[in-house]
């Protein structure tokens, strides 16, 4: 692998280290959001993001509890993607890429990123057809608003998964008959 391969991968690397970070902290933030939104919600409004969906939940708390479980699960799976977009960064061998290790990590990252996909798109169908009866205020859509391009890209993905798993058998295959 030549320097510059090397220096680029590494410094993805560093991005993806820091992309989970923040997408871990936002996640840990609306979770906090959520504990006090129900114990003390007169503080929601100096917290994270001030999300505030306390008119919400006195109007309907299964609207709340819907709402907020999209919004607490879609953040919490994106910092999933990215830890195991950094598992396999970390343990990949840029020498002999094509093994089930990192095989089985494409097919992951591509699930996972196809159910963020699915989830925002579902959350955002659900949130307009809420905010027609005038339960949702306008500052969540962007929890959602990139709900198709996480199904395309998990789509994209997948191939490219389908592919490595079909090197890793053409390779296994080569080395049984050398």
């Amino acid at each position: 692998m030549s320097k510059t391969d090397n220096f680029v991968f590494w410094s993805l690397y560093i991005v993806a280290w820091l992309i989970f970070v923040g997408l871990s902290i936002e996640a840990g933030g609306l979770i906090v959001n959520f504990i006090f939104s129900l114990y003390k919600p007169e503080f929601v409004q100096n917290l994270y993001q001030k999300l505030d969906l306390t008119q919400m939940y006195n109007d309907s708390k299964l609207a709340f509890f819907g709402v907020y479980s999209f919004i607490l699960i879609i953040s919490i799976l994106k910092a999933c993607l990215f830890y195991i977009v950094i598992n396999l960064m970390h343990k990949m061998d840029l020498t002999k890429p094509f093994n089930t290790f990192v095989a089985r990590q494409i097919s992951q990252i591509s699930y996972y990123t196809l159910s963020i996909g699915l989830l925002s798109h579902i959350a955002r169908q659900l949130v307009g057809n809420l905010t027609h009866h005038g339960f949702v205020p306008d500052n969540l859509n962007q929890f959602w608003a990139d709900s198709q391009a996480f199904i395309l890209m998990g789509a994209v993905i997948y191939i490219i998964a389908v592919i490595f798993k079909k090197g890793v058998a053409i390779q296994n295959e080569n080395d049984l008959t050398v």
